[in-house]
């Protein structure tokens, strides 16, 4: 019986600040477009700057043995 006079204030309190996180998160915005970034990776336009999978001119696969076989 002691531990609930710890558990009940202690839950009441988590549910306090469910819902201010709640309310916040309504009120600054965050539920306004739900679908936007959803199509929005379907028609991204790539960013010219971005050379991640681009190749120098000269260089080779690494996974090709150039090594000739007898």
């Amino acid at each position: 019986m002691p531990a609930l006079y710890v558990m009940i204030p202690a839950a009441l309190l988590l549910v306090g600040i469910a819902v201010y996180i709640f309310f916040w998160a309504v009120d600054s915005g965050q539920y306004d477009d739900l679908e936007g970034p959803a199509h929005s990776i379907l028609f991204d336009d790539q960013d010219p700057c971005h050379q991640a999978a681009v190749k120098p001119e000269g260089e080779k696969p690494k996974d090709q043995d150039t090594t000739p076989r007898a």
